[in-house]
């Protein structure tokens, strides 16, 4: 019988192997798919607090040379005066985006250097409504 299997090779035990080489590739697989849905979402996210921050200092310069004109003694316009019963304050707006808007509320002063910021902060535009279309239970059992 020894010499009956002399000339023939056992097969190879493949199967475990082979198992193990497939989980590892699907593994590998399935971590590459996560970081590049990672790292688009990550792009995503960098460019629109890129655009957020451009419109930001964009409407920051604009109302720093409004304020600039008012204080040499220019009056913009698009500037309002408010007389709150003290020395009163001049108020105006400038958009940062579709749905942002510049606040700036300054009292001005008798010279060039005197002026008071009372307010300087991006602040939303338009009226906030409430989504009321969800049917919440009611706790009633059919």
């Amino acid at each position: 019988m020894a010499e009956k299997n002399k000339g023939q090779v056992a097969p190879p035990a493949l199967g475990g192997v082979s198992l193990l080489t497939v989980f590892a590739v699907l593994c590998l697989t399935v971590f590459a798919l996560l970081s590049l849905t990672t790292s688009r979402a990550g792009y995503r996210l960098s460019e629109a607090s890129a655009q957020a921050v451009e419109g930001y200092y964009a409407a920051d310069y604009e109302a720093q040379v409004i304020l600039a004109r008012l204080r040499a003694g220019e009056w913009p316009e698009g500037v309002g005066f408010v007389d709150d019963g003290e020395q009163g304050y001049v108020e105006y707006t400038c958009p940062i985006s579709e749905t942002q808007e510049l606040q700036v509320r300054v009292r001005l002063g008798d010279r060039d250097t005197d002026y008071v910021v009372l307010r300087w902060a991006a602040a939303p535009v338009g009226q906030w409504s409430p989504d009321e279309s969800l049917d919440l239970w009611d706790g009633e059992l059919f």
